[in-house]
């Protein structure tokens, strides 16, 4: 981790905010507070809302390369500092970088159409129907799986391992583990089958089987495609995403704390 330059003492903010009482109610009190600047002309943006929002708003900012500090305005907050209205330049200053490189999903749909997108938290397959899904898994170019049915799978980042990943009972993986999750969801065959990790220049590739009787989605977080034959997902070490959070409340301690949790 790295830290904020040291001349952003007093850094240049757009404060954004969720569609949400609470968070537009707080934007007006720490824009009136500590000013506004345009995205494209800010040092930091500083996001209010949930994870969700957290993540909808490094989407949006992929191209503009400004480092994101997000407060808590929504519910569970993972990827979030706590709120709070004092001091926010001198906190922004302060905060610490982590780095996070997302997946990039390219996903053929069974018309022959190809749909590209990053996933931060991770690439999931799932079914369409009540109809189980039937994957076969390649990794680097060598069958792994012949036939997996399950209701779908997800192949996670480190920092989106403690998410859907951790939900459908997949390992939590410290950020420098350089390592992704490949995590079934409700594995019917093989029944004992828990996933794999993979180192993170892993190429995965889902096929589907079966794509008219048993169809399948895919989702690069809230980006999704219907109707998928094909999905390869491999990290993009090309997109760097830049997150701050306060001295002590790192992201590595947040996942490293997850693990020890009754």
């Amino acid at each position: 981790m790295t830290q904020v330059t040291p001349d952003a003492a007093s850094p240049r903010m757009a404060i954004l905010a969720a569609d949400t009482a609470e968070a537009l109610a707080a934007q007006a009190r720490l824009v009136a507070r500590w000013g506004q600047h345009p995205p494209d002309s800010a040092d930091v943006i500083v996001a209010l809302g949930g994870d969700g929002f957290l993540l909808e708003t490094l989407h949006r900012c992929v191209e503009r390369r400004r480092p994101i500090y997000g407060m808590n305005c929504g519910s569970v907050g993972f990827l979030l500092n706590d709120f709070q209205e004092e001091d926010l330049p001198r906190r922004v200053a302060a905060a610490r970088i982590v780095i996070l490189h997302p997946l990039r999903m390219r996903a053929t749909a069974i018309d022959g159409r190809v749909h590209e997108a990053l996933g931060i938290n991770d690439v999931s397959v799932l079914r369409q129907t009540r109809q189980a899904a039937k994957l076969q898994i390649t990794v680097d170019g060598v069958v792994r799986m012949p036939e997996l049915i399950c209701d779908g799978a997800i192949v996670s980042t480190p920092a989106g391992s403690t998410a859907y990943n951790l939900s459908a009972h997949g390992p939590i993986i410290p950020l420098g583990a350089g390592i992704l999750a490949l995590t079934p969801i409700s594995a019917f065959r093989p029944r004992r089958w828990r996933g794999a990790l993979l180192p993170h220049q892993a190429t995965i590739v889902l096929d589907i089987l079966e794509v008219a009787k048993r169809p399948v989605s895919a989702v690069a977080d809230s980006y999704e495609v219907r109707d998928v034959a094909r999905v390869e997902i491999a990290e993009d070490r090309s997109v760097s995403l830049h997150l701050l959070f306060d001295p002590g409340k790192s992201l590595e301690e947040r996942i490293l704390k997850e693990q020890f949790e009754p």
